[in-house]
């Protein structure tokens, strides 16, 4: 249900999240506040900062091109413009995704070899964008995909949404013999016929050495354990891990887009918070 990542070097990982209007870039404004961060969180960014600016590159850094489509078939450049990526000046960073002359333009963004977690709630608030092709996701990989590889190291997909399917949060675990499309995966749907591109919502993760509980808005949809493998597989994930956020355009996962695809989109983050970690 995933995607294989192509790592050709590296440093090289990826990132994905946006969010989407119909008509131009939307209002990042919340019908609801952004909870208060608590001083029990051991890594949080909130995206605080002077409009149309970079985030923090003391806590960010980008993977950048096509990367030959990173192992999906994914049309999107990557870029570390302002045009793609920049705080809004209230709170929030914008993933901005756009369609060009040459294609399509995003940003993925990371926390490899600036922050990395072992166990411990990993949250995130995001509004995401939607549309046929559009793939916003909140994920990590383990720190140690430059000696092993993936899916050695281990995936953890927080939030992933294929936009044709604007009320559905996927999350999922990969690792080896257990990767792409087989990886071990539920699913959160909004009541009501409610999108994930009509407010924020929280997507988490609940993590122990032997267990990753999902949940969206503080519903648990999900949990994981070494049984959950298949027969024989191993458990990958009690080691570091980095954070990603990003938005890909197109892919095996999503398709492309076709003419009911509007751009720009944007995925809108509120914030990104770690708490409870070893």
């Amino acid at each position: 249900m995933k995607r294989v990542r192509h790592l050709a070097f590296a440093a090289t990982v990826l990132v994905l999240c946006v969010w989407s209007a119909r008509c131009g870039s939307a209002n990042s404004s919340s019908t609801t506040p952004s909870p208060t961060p608590s001083a029990s969180h051991t890594w949080a960014e909130e995206f605080d900062g002077p409009a149309n600016t970079l985030p923090d590159a003391t806590k960010w850094a980008y993977d950048l091109g096509n990367n030959n489509g990173w192992g999906n078939r994914e049309l999107e450049t990557y870029t570390n413009s302002a045009q793609n990526v920049h705080l809004d000046g209230a709170g929030h960073l914008i993933i901005h995704v756009d369609r060009t002359e040459s294609g399509y333009t995003s940003a993925r963004i990371k926390t490899q070899g600036l922050f990395s977690t072992r166990y411990g709630r990993i949250e995130a608030r995001i509004r995401l964008p939607f549309g046929q092709g559009i793939w916003p996701a909140f994920w990590m990989l383990g720190t140690n995909i430059t000696a092993v590889g993936w899916p050695q190291c281990g995936e953890i997909d927080i939030m992933e949404n294929i936009g044709r399917e604007p009320s559905i949060n996927h999350g999922s675990t990969h690792g080896p013999g257990y990767s792409g499309g087989n990886s071990v995966t539920g699913l959160f749907t909004l009541p009501g016929g409610a999108r994930f591109s009509d407010d924020f919502h929280v997507f988490a993760i609940q993590w122990a050495s032997q267990t990753i509980s999902f949940s969206v808005d503080g519903v648990t949809y999900k949990a994981v354990t070494p049984s959950s493998l298949p027969s024989g597989a191993s458990w990958v994930f009690d080691n570091p891990f980095f954070l990603i956020l990003n938005v890909a355009v197109g892919g095996t996962f999503p398709g492309n887009p076709d003419a009911t695809t509007v751009f720009p989109q944007e995925m809108i983050v509120d914030y990104v918070r770690v708490s409870g970690t070893s």
